[in-house]
Parts: structure tokens; C-alpha cells; sequence
């Protein structure tokens, strides 16, 4: 009787004992000072060589109780290949948890560029992600405005029309306003910039088909001028039949030699948007000032989207001659005449 008390006393121990064991061991830390490190999982790795790679990456101390803890808790089946951040200062609880949580390390991101930002927005948008500085692109794709023509002192920005046949009816001396190509990417956390403009000038060469390229053709227009207007007109109005009919609008003032009067182009020129501008903006000594000038800006001022695209290829023309925004709602207000027009801006642009 004595000896079977003690045999019960002795294994009650051992099993209080391992089990103090193992709650140390899976608790335990390799290093509690640690930094961290990268840590890969291959598809199809077992359990065996998971344990085994974080032993020699000094991750954790003790393989054992790495898969004893796997076992015991039936998480074999549960890793994830992918690459985490790990510490030595995590418990083997915690770096399970990571590994079989899904918690990888993407090695992508993703960006979102909204239409009708023009490059400078562009260029800000980056820096405030912590990615490049704002001046970077800006020198990589152009500074907006600038004819590298008459300004020698600055760099010329990178050439891409080798590789992009739209471009090449684009002058050399402006910069890629209008064909960075507004859309949501997916790209590499290591990405270059010029990685990051391809993505988007590549999405530009698909979005723009044979189609609408044979019918640029066919109206006589260059890609250029279709992106120049798109991007008015992606400034101008929202909605998409209102793209169509300011576009229409625009190209009859060109055919009828009127000045545009587009004060989106203003507001590029100014870099401020109001509801209203002043007689005195009207008159700001600029080329993209299409209050002063007739016919298109020099070039593009702003990145349009695929609408504001179509849009400018494919008009509708009506019997209105001017138009407005109303500042409350966005919406798009037509006039026949002039005086019906400044009796549209009493009303709605108070």
C-alpha cells in the first residue's frame, strides 16, 4: 500500500514537474535583447524543418518544445508560407501564432492614384506614403508647366518614347503630365520609380485600344491633343455624359477659334481652386491661361482618368455654349447663351 502511494506521489510530480517544463519552455525567450529578423517559410516545408530553421536562426531555444507545443495544440497544418518579421524576444507561443495566423510580411503594397491629379499631386501623395520624395518623380517625369526648351538650368526628365509608341507624337520638351495613368496598383515594396511610371504608362498603352486610337486617327487629332482635352475635361465635370458635352462644348470653341475659357486651366496655373476666379486671374500671364490664349493648352494639366478619355474622343455635341459647377452639389449646369449663362452664376456661384 505504501509503495503504491508512492508511486502515485512520484508520478504526480512528474507530471507537476513537465508540465513546469513545458510551460517554460513554450514561454521561454531566446533572446529578450533581440532584433529583428526576417523569416522565410517555403511551400510545403513540414513542421520538423520550420523548428529546425528557427533553432538556427536563433529565434527560438529548444526545437522540442517548438513541436511539442505544434503538436499538442494540432497545428501542423496550419503554417503559411509566406516571409515574417520575427524576434528572438517572442515566445514559441507567440511565433506560432504568427507563422500559422497569416501574419506574412507582404512584400507588395498598394497605391492609389485619383483621377485628375496632376503630377505634383502625384509626387505628394508618394512622400506623404514615405516612399520618395516629392521632387524625385519631378525630376525623373517633368515639372508641370516647364518648357525644357527655355529652361536650360534644369535637367531634361526621362525619354520614354522608345518604349511607348502614344508618346510619340508628344514633345520632348514636356513631361509626362496627362499620361500617368490614373488606377489602383499593386507594386513591389522595393519598387523604383521608374518601376512604379511603366506600371502606369503600360496601363496607359492598354487602356487606350486600337479603337480609339484609329478614330483619333480618323478625326485628324494626335493622342496628345485628345490627352490635353481630357484632362480639361476631367477637371471641368464629374459626370460622364457631362464629360461628353463639355467636351463637345470645348472642341466647337477650338473649331470656331474661341478661347476656351477653362478655369481648371486657372486653377493649374495658380495652383488654388476657387468657385469663382477674379477678372485678375483671368488675365495671369501663362500659356495654359486659356482665357488669354485660343485653343488647347500647351499641354496636358492633369493625369485623366479613362472617362474624361472617351470623353474627349467621342463628344456630344448639343446646343449649349457654356456651362458651370454648381459648389453645393457638383452638379453640372448648362446655358444656351451667354445671358443665361451669367444668370446661372448669380444663382449658383454666390
Amino acid at each position: 500500500m505504501r509503495l503504491i502511494k508512492s508511486t502515485i506521489i512520484l508520478i504526480i510530480i512528474l507530471l507537476v514537474s513537465g508540465g513546469t517544463f513545458y510551460w517554460r519552455g513554450i514561454n521561454s525567450v531566446a533572446d529578450k535583447n533581440g532584433q529583428d529578423v526576417q523569416f522565410l517559410i517555403s511551400s510545403g516545408e513540414s513542421v520538423k524543418q520550420i523548428g529546425k530553421n528557427l533553432t538556427e536562426a536563433k529565434l527560438v531555444k529548444s526545437e522540442f518544445y517548438f513541436k511539442a507545443y505544434v503538436w499538442k495544440n494540432e497545428l501542423e497544418a496550419k503554417f503559411q508560407a509566406g516571409e515574417y518579421v520575427l524576434n528572438p524576444s517572442f515566445s514559441i507561443k507567440k511565433i506560432v501564432k504568427i507563422l500559422t495566423g497569416g501574419e506574412a510580411q507582404s512584400k507588395e503594397r498598394t497605391i492609389k492614384i485619383i483621377e485628375g491629379w496632376n503630377i505634383r499631386e502625384i509626387s505628394q501623395y508618394f512622400e506623404k506614403e514615405g516612399m520618395f520624395q516629392s521632387e524625385e518623380l519631378l525630376e525623373l517625369v517633368g515639372f508641370p508647366q516647364v518648357d525644357y526648351r527655355t529652361n536650360k538650368e534644369m535637367p531634361n526628365p526621362k525619354n520614354y518614347a522608345s518604349q511607348f509608341d502614344f508618346l510619340a507624337d508628344k514633345p520632348a520638351y514636356y513631361g509626362l503630365e496627362g499620361y500617368l495613368f490614373p488606377d489602383t496598383y499593386r507594386i513591389f515594396k522595393d519598387a523604383t520609380l521608374d518601376d512604379i511610371v511603366l506600371k502606369m504608362l503600360d496601363n496607359f498603352d492598354k487602356k487606350l485600344t486600337p479603337e480609339m486610337r484609329a478614330e483619333i486617327a480618323r478625326q485628324g487629332k494626335t493622342i496628345y491633343e485628345i490627352i490635353t482635352m481630357a484632362s480639361l475635361v476631367e477637371k471641368e465635370v464629374r459626370a460622364e455624359d457631362d464629360m461628353k458635352i463639355v467636351s463637345g462644348i470645348f472642341w466647337d470653341r477650338i473649331k470656331n477659334k474661341q478661347a476656351l475659357e477653362s478655369c481648371a486651366t486657372l486653377a493649374y496655373v495658380l495652383a488654388v481652386n476657387k468657385p469663382q476666379y477674379t477678372a485678375e486671374d483671368t488675365k495671369i500671364d501663362s500659356p495654359y491661361n486659356t482665357y488669354q490664349n485660343r485653343g488647347l493648352p500647351p499641354g496636358p494639366i492633369s493625369n485623366p482618368g479613362l472617362k474624361a478619355i472617351k470623353a474627349a474622343i467621342y463628344p456630344t455635341y448639343t446646343d449649349y455654349n457654356y456651362f458651370l459647377s454648381r459648389p453645393d452639389t457638383g452638379e453640372t449646369v448648362f446655358a444656351k447663351t451667354y445671358e443665361e449663362h451669367v444668370r446661372n452664376k448669380a444663382k449658383y456661384l454666390k
